[in-house]
């Protein structure tokens, strides 16, 4: 799985990925910081990178915008506020609930992420 991280995730989260043999980046990285959402769901699909968000109602309403004029997009995965932290301590919750995502076919979807299990 390659992810592209959005903005609010911070480079530990990409090294914690990495750790766990995950090929991620941040937008950071790709040279998206500060770009739109839309600007950031291009360039995930221009890497061939499924998004990793926190920003539900932004990117669920950009990737059906997508679907519907007949593009495609390597997936988006949601990782809601209210079940990750994206502060240190939840880093590895997160990374978890990433890899146990990491063989699903994610090509057009927008995922929720639901929190591992026993947490």
């Amino acid at each position: 799985m390659k992810l592209l991280l959005d903005e609010m995730y911070s480079p530990g989260l990409a090294d914690a990925l990495r750790a766990a043999d995950l090929d991620a980046c941040t937008v950071a990285e790709l040279g998206l910081a500060g770009s739109s959402d839309a600007d950031v769901l291009a360039g995930a699909i221009a890497s061939g990178r499924t998004l990793l968000t926190e920003n539900v109602a932004d990117f669920a309403r950009i990737s059906a915008e997508h679907i519907a004029s007949g593009q495609h997009h390597p997936g988006v995965l949601i990782a809601l506020s209210s079940r990750f932290s994206r502060r240190a301590a939840g880093i590895g919750t997160l990374v978890r609930a990433v890899c146990d995502e990491r063989d699903q076919q994610l090509a057009d979807g927008l995922i929720y992420l639901p929190r591992p299990s026993g947490h």
